[in-house]
């Protein structure tokens, strides 16, 4: 019987040994830690598979992560798995990695702080794509290291992250210049952390902003974004209590109807 290593060879041949080791993937993935010693040596198109099948399951972890990790990854979606800082940490030699989703949308994740995104941040400078919603211990710690070390972000997500602040949207506002979407929806920020974001190396180039529920926001936030932002055509401000029906004249008269893609706001 071959090898996996001698499998993984034919793979996108279309001959049977290509066909059953992919067949094979899902029994690795059940098993991984059984399989360990021959995960390493794999060439990086099989570990690609692999951290796939994982993830779409669930079934990445910190203890299993590194078995299948490479220098050239790209992309690494752990929306549905049981990933902690320490995860983070194996990423050292991932300086390839572009995208990363740590997004859960229901109970909060609180193994994610900014320990783990500082750390992710100096490993990854090519970062390009970052998403933590509801990683509730994420501070503006964490996004200030993003901002500094991956200079080529075009979109963060750290909506829910109830301690984040306006440090962190100046952060952004003052050097991710390719910056286009951003979601920090459900934090402390106020009115002037807006303005610092849409007046900044950004401006010209934010296409979408959430930032619904944000219980400090103000109409002058939501005229920072109209004025400042000249490409815009997603913003959702809806559930922020202290914004007013000057918002929505607002979007009339400096936009007009047909600009948008999206918007939502709440009238109270």
């Amino acid at each position: 019987m071959p090898t996996i290593q001698e499998m993984s060879q034919t793979v996108g041949k279309g001959d049977p040994a290509s066909r059953g080791f992919c067949k094979c993937l899902y029994c690795i993935t059940r098993n991984i830690s059984r399989y360990a010693a021959d995960l390493k040596p794999l060439p990086p198109n099989i570990k690609d598979k692999l951290i796939k099948s994982l993830s779409v399951r669930g079934l990445l972890t910190d203890s299993n992560i590194s078995m299948v990790l490479h220098p050239a990854v790209e992309t690494l979606d752990l929306r549905d798995c049981d990933i902690s800082d320490n995860a983070l940490l194996q990423l050292c030699n991932c300086k390839q990695l572009k995208k990363i989703n740590l997004n859960v949308w229901k109970d909060n994740r609180l193994t994610v702080t900014s320990e783990g995104v500082a750390a992710l941040a100096l490993s990854c400078p090519y970062l390009y794509e970052a998403s933590f919603k509801r990683c509730s211990n994420l501070t503006d710690s964490g996004v200030l290291a993003l901002a500094l070390h991956c200079p080529l972000l075009r979109i963060v997500n750290i909506g829910a992250c109830s301690s984040i602040t306006d440090a962190s949207l100046q952060a952004l506002g003052q050097t991710c210049t390719h910056l286009h979407s951003v979601d920090f929806s459900s934090t402390q920020v106020t009115d002037d952390g807006v303005i610092a974001l849409v007046s900044g190396k950004c401006s010209n180039n934010l296409k979408e902003i959430h930032m619904e529920h944000c219980v400090n926001l103000t109409d002058v936030a939501v005229e920072a974004v109209l004025t400042c932002c000249p490409r815009i055509y997603i913003l959702l401000f809806h559930g922020c209590p202290l914004i007013t029906d000057r918002s929505r004249i607002a979007l009339e008269q400096l936009v007009g109807p047909k600009k948008f893609k999206q918007v939502s706001w709440t009238v109270y």
